[in-house]
């Protein structure tokens, strides 16, 4: 057992490092009795860190939402331990759900399906849909096992913020508040690096989030072209999905996406005092003094490195964040997704 004391130092927040979930069964076992009983646990996915409720208590998803400061509208993904257990929260379960959970689970993939009636108005913000997902990551897995319970989880940060990868990141973002969470499993950084794809299939199988679960590999598995959902679908009174607000995944510090290239003749320099980081995939140096970070040209390491670098320059107390727009693709879109709404006006 470790100890650390959060930023406020007005309280020391236990948590158990986990690196084999098997040999700490007793860790988890009392994770999964906080959640049955009504309480928040933090726990690692291979996306982002999750704050998690038992998904069928009403108050304890309310508890979700109040520490978050979540929107209301905006709703939860429900995290199980199987298929089965995924089936039990929905009212149908058509061929393409069959296809797609025996692809990608465990796994980065949500589904969008009509709710049972066991699920909470909460976890939906009132829709008709729930979206539900199997993690891979073992922790989560085990815990979900040991739960017995769905357990609705979205990321462990203050609503609209850059996602945690990291514990440190999640102390950071709830501050004062983080002796509201029962307790913290510590994993280490997540692999994934970015939240879930996404898709619908309440109707025709619409893509709602784009993740690293690519476009082409689930056509691919569905044998059919997905319907891409417009943005201005998403103004209803609840939306179908977490993920679909428009500024979302934000740092406090102002971020600005530019063109590959606009950065190296040094024309477009910071006002005078103003202190500027470059977030780019150009090995070259910068055209003046900045603090730049380097970004893998892999996608899947570049997904998995952005929140932490986001997280980092965050906390430098800079004027604003430039983000060389990454390369165009499938491989790509998620990446491009999670930029455009973090730079995105309120």
């Amino acid at each position: 057992m470790r100890v650390k004391s959060g930023e406020s130092n007005r309280m020391t927040q236990v948590w158990h490092k986990i690196t084999d979930c098997v040999n700490n069964a007793d860790i988890l076992s009392a994770a999964a009795d906080r959640l049955r009983s009504g309480g928040l646990v933090v726990f690692p996915t291979e996306t982002v860190y999750g704050l998690g409720a038992n998904g069928l208590d009403a108050k304890a998803v309310r508890k979700v939402f109040d520490l978050k400061g979540r929107p209301a509208h905006n709703p939860l993904i429900l995290h199980v331990a199987d298929s089965d257990q995924a089936r039990r929260l929905t009212t149908t379960w058509p061929r393409e759900a069959e296809i797609l959970a025996a692809a990608f689970w465990p796994g980065p993939l949500t589904l969008v399906l009509p709710k049972a009636d066991c699920v909470p108005d909460e976890v939906t913000a009132g829709g008709p849909t729930v979206a539900i997902r199997v993690p891979v990551h073992p922790v989560a897995l085990e815990l979900l096992r040991l739960a017995h319970v769905p357990v609705a989880a979205p990321s462990a940060n203050r609503s609209g913020e850059i996602s945690p990868t990291k514990v440190e990141h999640v102390l950071r973002s709830f501050g004062h508040r983080i002796h509201e969470i029962d307790l913290i499993l510590d994993a280490g950084p997540t692999q994934v690096g970015l939240e879930s794809t996404v898709v619908s299939l309440d109707g025709p199988p619409t893509l709602l989030r784009p993740g690293m679960i690519s476009v082409p590999q689930i056509e691919e598995k569905l044998g059919l072209r997905l319907k891409i959902l417009d943005l201005h679908e998403t103004l209803a009174a609840s939306l179908p999905s977490p993920g679909l607000l428009k500024r979302h995944y934000a740092p406090h510090t102002p971020l600005e996406l530019r063109q590959p290239g606009a950065m190296r003749d040094g024309t477009q320099r910071p006002p005078q005092g103003e202190r500027w980081a470059w977030v780019t995939l150009d090995p070259t140096d910068p055209p003046f003094p900045m603090e730049v970070r380097l970004m893998p040209s892999d996608p899947k390491a570049y997904a998995a490195r952005l929140y932490d670098v986001l997280h980092e320059l965050d906390a430098l107390g800079l004027d604003r964040i430039i983000v060389d727009l990454p390369p165009a693709g499938p491989a790509w879109q998620a990446i491009h997704n999670r930029l455009t709404r973090a730079a995105a006006q309120d």
